[in-house]
């Protein structure tokens, strides 16, 4: 018997499987109106309005006694709160380390919730950091507490008079007897016991910190926290950031008080002056600052990566403002005397190298480099002379996963054959040679590994396309499975049925010659005789793929949602993109994005839609998020007859308003390539729009400013460009914040679609 409208609603509203319910009726119930119907918005509020497709969690887990066991939260069965529960690796024996109760302080009634938490090496003492507070993009600060294990007695971090969550980054001494942490921009040291803590730096202000880093450093080079303790626990290392050159972007709040207010966020546009950015060493007992003498220009140089190498040095990455050239620097931290020992260049840019292990008691270190044309790892030995290929071979190896220096391994995430995939292989230390893969041979999909320190065991997670992760122990060297950890069944049951007709992956040629690997979702009750129209989702830049063969959550589920509205839905990685395709893939597109990735996606719609009978190419639609949003324009703008709808979401209209890190990267400064910048930015061909165009942005984007919307906004009303617009206020960048957002953001989405290009009937 047909489903009915009320009785979709039913079905979503009962048990783990509302979708696979509905969407056999789906198609059927959707006019081309200004309404959604009442099974799609069921669906969507099942999607982005409930917990039924929300997987299980495993963690937060910490690896403990050197590898042997693993820690992890679970509820508590006797307090309001969460217990610390030690798994032996090997048994998977469990044991309670820490209780709820522990974590209750003296007058509360409910326990801490640990955000994050971390053991001292003695294992004598816990630091658990809880009451989080936002800063800005990954960044948080909130309270510290220090539970002694033995004495059970628990104290805050900096006492109860610290304003509430203040504190930032805490972390124990390598012998566990101190507490280090940022406050207001300063660093101080206080027993771990607790007691009067010591001032470290003396100089933060609204323009000045230390121990921690500013906007773009954070959102670029994902640096956070902003200090090391040396390994004897006599030093501090940190960085110091002076934004004084930096003009204040102001977000605008019209709508949290009485009168509108502004928002400071020192965020440096693209050419435009940086942070004078240095390292400092203080002894750890407090007392003089020695400063790293770092050659050049302070805000013409980055400094995105720094560790101690030994209790006297410092091992520094310092980049040239271009990000062409990077020097990694050995400087004495006693003198602040600094010496080049290894230089990495590229014609077009380098990436950051964000974990450089050590070999050989410190003699060698590793580093990863593209100078042979693929992304691959090398041994450097410490004073630079020597450089041994431990990867050598035809492709990219995706990141280091672990070193077993014992054993004579170097584990290694990669995949040769497929870009749309990831797998752990091996190489040996001592002879290197092809790769050894450890995933398991009939898991095709995408695994990661979180290894113990030892590495002889890891948390491996693996899921592709259509199917929820599953995380399992494994053991090495062998990689064998040890035991299931999270499952996931439940998940996998409820979306079984949505899912039962599988993503195709497929290649497309486009251009001169570049194949391109694209997806394809159809309908459940697909029929080949039925013309589709398109919806392309798309992202482009150098920042992310989207067309991996891993598991996409709600975001996968609502475009197949969509697709059982009678649409194919596609997406394509065009070159510039960063998949293990080699370097020349991924740097084509150096000083011009936008007009390349532009091309290409529009060629490979239209070679997609040539092969596939079924495929209407007169009704293309394309919508993506951030540089999606800043391909959609494009798209929009560039090949308006081959694309009929656009959704843009957070894009980047104007490329010199973005940040100094990012655009300067791929692009050079406006004043070096002030052609590229123009040819790049969506707003200088805004007078080729035709089709239906949404532009949805919030205007408390501290990442891609609503500036650039606003200014893409004055160019089609110049042009007499009809569009449509929808404004989250006080949004940031997600999109996210505020009860309904996301349900209502989807929701205007979808209605944009099924509106304005109706789905195959």
């Amino acid at each position: 018997m047909p489903m009915t409208h009320r009785t979709a609603v039913r079905a979503a509203r009962s048990g783990l499987r509302p979708l696979a319910a509905l969407f056999a009726a789906l198609a059927a119930a959707v006019p081309g109106a200004a309404q959604i119907p009442a099974p799609v918005d069921s669906a969507l509020h099942t999607l982005f309005a409930s917990r039924t497709y929300v997987g299980e969690r495993f963690g937060p887990a910490r690896w403990a006694d050197g590898g042997n066991s693993y820690l992890t939260l679970e509820p508590s069965p006797s307090a309001r709160g969460y217990d610390l529960v030690e798994y032996d690796a090997a048994t998977g024996r469990r044991s309670v380390k820490v209780r709820a109760e522990d974590l209750t302080p003296a007058g509360r009634a409910e326990a801490l919730i640990p955000q994050d938490y971390a053991f001292s090496k003695d294992g004598r003492r816990l630091l658990v950091f809880t009451n989080t507070r936002k800063v800005w993009r990954q960044n948080t600060r909130g309270d510290y507490w220090v539970l002694d294990l033995a004495t059970k007695k628990l104290h805050q971090v900096g006492g109860p008079h610290v304003p509430e969550s203040r504190l930032m980054f805490a972390k124990f001494s390598p012998d566990g007897s101190r507490v280090a942490y940022v406050l207001f921009g300063d660093l101080y040291v206080e027993p771990a016991d607790g007691g009067a803590a010591t001032r470290l730096t003396h100089d933060a202000s609204h323009t000045l910190v230390n121990g921690m880093s500013d906007w773009v450093y954070e959102e670029e080079f994902g640096l956070r926290d902003g200090f090391r303790w040396s390994p004897d626990g006599k030093n501090i290392a940190f960085w110091q950031f002076d934004m004084s050159g930096i003009r204040d972007f102001l977000l605008l709040d019209v709508t949290d008080s009485l009168y509108p207010f502004t928002v400071p966020v020192q965020y440096p546009k693209a050419g435009t002056t940086n942070s004078a950015v240095r390292v400092g060493v203080v002894p750890a007992a407090g007392g003089r600052v020695t400063w790293v003498k770092l050659p050049g220009e302070p805000r013409d140089n980055y400094v995105p990566w720094m560790e101690w190498a030994g209790a006297g040095e410092l091992l520094i990455q310092h980049m040239n403002r271009a990000q062409n050239r990077d020097a990694v620097i050995l400087a004495d931290a006693r003198t602040g005397a600094p010496r080049t020992v290894f230089t990495e260049t590229d014609s077009a840019w380098v990436d950051l190298v964000d974990d450089v292990p050590w070999l050989n008691g410190g003699r060698d270190f590793l580093w990863s480099s593209e100078r042979d044309g693929w992304r691959h790892i090398y041994e450097i030995s410490r004073d630079g002379k020597a450089a041994t290929l431990l990867t050598p071979g035809a492709y990219d190896v995706e990141s280091v996963a672990a070193v077993d220096e014992p054993g004579g391994w170097l584990y290694v995430i990669a995949s040769p054959d497929n870009a749309t995939q990831r797998y752990l292989y091996r190489v040996s230390l001592r002879n290197p040679g092809p790769p050894q893969r450890l995933s398991p041979a009939g898991e095709a999909g995408v695994h990661s590994y979180d290894f113990s320190p030892d590495a002889h065991w890891a948390f491996h997670t693996y899921s592709t396309f259509d199917t929820p992760p599953e995380v399992d122990l494994v053991r090495f060297p062998d990689g064998a499975s040890a035991r299931v950890l999270v499952a996931n069944a439940a998940l996998r049951a409820a979306v079984q049925d949505a899912v039962r007709t599988p993503v195709q992956f497929f290649q497309v040629t486009v251009g001169d010659g570049a194949t391109l690997d694209g997806y394809m979702i159809r309908p459940n009750d697909f029929d080949p005789n039925k013309h589709y129209p398109i919806l392309v989702n798309v992202y482009g830049e150098p920042a992310a793929q989207t067309v991996m063969d891993r598991w996409g959550g709600a975001g996968m589920l609502w475009h197949r949602m969509l697709a059982d509205q009678g649409y194919l839905v596609v997406s394509f990685d065009n070159r510039g993109t960063p998949a293990p395709k080699g370097r020349a893939w991924r740097k084509v597109i150096y000083g011009s994005i936008g007009p390349l990735s532009s091309k290409e996606q529009a060629d490979a719609v239209l070679a997609f839609a040539r092969s596939h009978p079924y495929a209407d190419s007169t009704h293309i639609a394309i919508w993506g998020w951030s540089g999606g949003g800043s391909s959609t324009l494009n798209a929009m703008f560039r090949y308006p007859d081959v694309y009929r709808l656009g959704m843009a979401v957070a894009p980047v209209a104007d490329q010199r308003l973005y940040d100094t890190i990012y655009q300067e990267r791929y692009m050079g400064t406006p004043e070096e390539n002030p052609d590229g910048y123009r040819r790049g930015s969506p707003i200088n061909f805004a007078d080729g729009l035709k089709g239906k165009l949404l532009i949805v942005h919030g205007t408390g984007d501290d990442n891609v400013h609503f500036q650039g919307t606003a200014r893409l906004i004055n160019r089609l009303v110049e042009l007499d460009k009809q569009f449509d617009l929808m404004i989250y206020p006080n949004r940031t960048h997600c999109i996210c914040e505020g009860a309904g957002t996301t349900l209502q953001l989807y929701s205007t989405l979808t209605r944009y679609l099924l509106t304005n290009m109706p789905p195959a009937r």
